[in-house]
């Protein structure tokens, strides 16, 4: 059975038409670089056309210059901060060695004055027991009339209780040291007397006086007028009796004149 060839649209291409076919997509694969980039790498580099510039590379390095400078203003700042807390911790300690040098310089300055203080109350209290224990005599310039112990029928006891200082009528009579009055006024036989307890706790009487100028519990220093010599009481004649106690009370009498010159007074 003999086949005849079709005809019309269905009919094969005729091989020039295919010849050309195949130039074209030869030419078009060459256009898009794949037969070029297999058959000959070197070929495709030498004919690769330059990358575009998209920016990238811009935006990289301005990234990069501000995270320098980022990271420099920082270093900056700590330094800063670093200065300023090492400047802070100096001022304390500064600060701290002036308030403790100002606080031992008081402390010094306390212990001086505080010393000052002591030495001068000692010396106070060295001249006060001075004062206080300074004596004198009763009647200035006087002497002993009639002494200690002195036998007569004048006195009630057969002696003489204390001595007798001369002394005429009104002549000032003063303490022989500090002391207070634990009596004034009309004495007996004493006739207007003082009795003072002194401040070493011993007591002094002075008898016979024309006047008293104290009363009792008055202090009184050393050397101070307490009245006036007279008569009154138990006596011949104007002059002052004196005596020495250990109490205020008649009886409890010591030598007047020991006691005296036991507290400085030449008699």
């Amino acid at each position: 059975m003999a086949f005849t060839r079709a005809t019309g649209k269905h009919r094969a291409p005729c091989r020039m038409t295919r010849r050309g076919a195949k130039a074209v997509g030869i030419a078009t694969l060459a256009t898009t670089g794949v037969i070029g980039s297999l058959a000959s790498p070197a070929l495709a580099a030498d004919t690769e056309a330059p990358a575009a510039d998209t920016g990238l590379s811009q935006i990289i390095a301005i990234e990069g210059d501000l995270a320098e400078r980022i990271d420099a203003q920082a270093d900056a700042q700590r330094h800063q901060a670093d200065a300023a807390a090492e400047a802070k911790a100096k001022a304390e300690a500064d600060a701290k060695k002036k308030a403790e040098a100002k606080a031992r310089k008081a402390k010094a300055e306390a212990a001086r004055a505080k010393k000052a203080r002591e030495s001068e109350a000692r010396a106070a209290r060295s001249a006060e027991r001075a004062r206080l224990g300074t004596f004198q005599l009763p009647v200035a310039g006087s002497y002993v009339s009639t002494g200690y112990k002195s036998s007569g029928s004048l006195w009630s006891s057969g002696s003489h209780s204390g001595i007798d200082f001369h002394a005429a009528s009104g002549s000032s009579v003063v303490a022989v040291g500090a002391g207070t009055v634990v009596e004034a006024g009309w004495g007996g036989a004493y006739g207007n007397n003082i009795v003072l307890r002194m401040t070493d706790g011993t007591y002094t009487q002075y008898g016979h006086l024309s006047s008293i100028a104290v009363s009792v519990g008055q202090s009184v220093g050393q050397g101070q007028r307490i009245g006036l010599s007279g008569a009154t009481g138990n006596a011949t004649g104007p002059h002052l009796h004196f005596e020495a106690r250990t109490t205020p009370s008649y009886g409890s009498d010591m030598d007047p004149v020991a006691y005296l010159r036991a507290h400085g007074v030449t008699v």
